[in-house]
């Protein structure tokens, strides 16, 4: 019997997938105000692993200082939580 036939088959592996690095709100925290956080940050202070394919910044936790936050993504409420702590949120295209 052909190797194919007897290997089993377990479900589908998508080699295009997008691997996200993950960070919260209360991750952030840690930084002093006014700090620019970028992904090359996150990675040096260990936060991160690595970048991955892109940076997405979570809206878990609270943030009470003004940061200048770089990310891939943004969820809704993170972005209207940084923005409500007098930082920014720009988007890495």
């Amino acid at each position: 019997m052909p190797l194919q036939r007897r290997l089993p088959k377990r479900g589908f592996t998508n080699i295009f997938r997008t691997n996200w690095a993950e960070i919260n709100l209360t991750d952030l925290s840690r930084y002093a105000a006014g700090t620019d956080v970028t992904p090359a940050v996150l990675v040096r202070d260990g936060v991160i692993s690595s970048a991955r394919d892109g940076l997405v910044v979570l809206g878990k936790g609270e943030l009470n200082v003004p940061l200048r936050v770089s990310g891939h993504r943004f969820s809704k409420r993170a972005k209207e939580a940084i923005e409500a702590a007098g930082g920014t949120a720009s988007v890495i295209s």
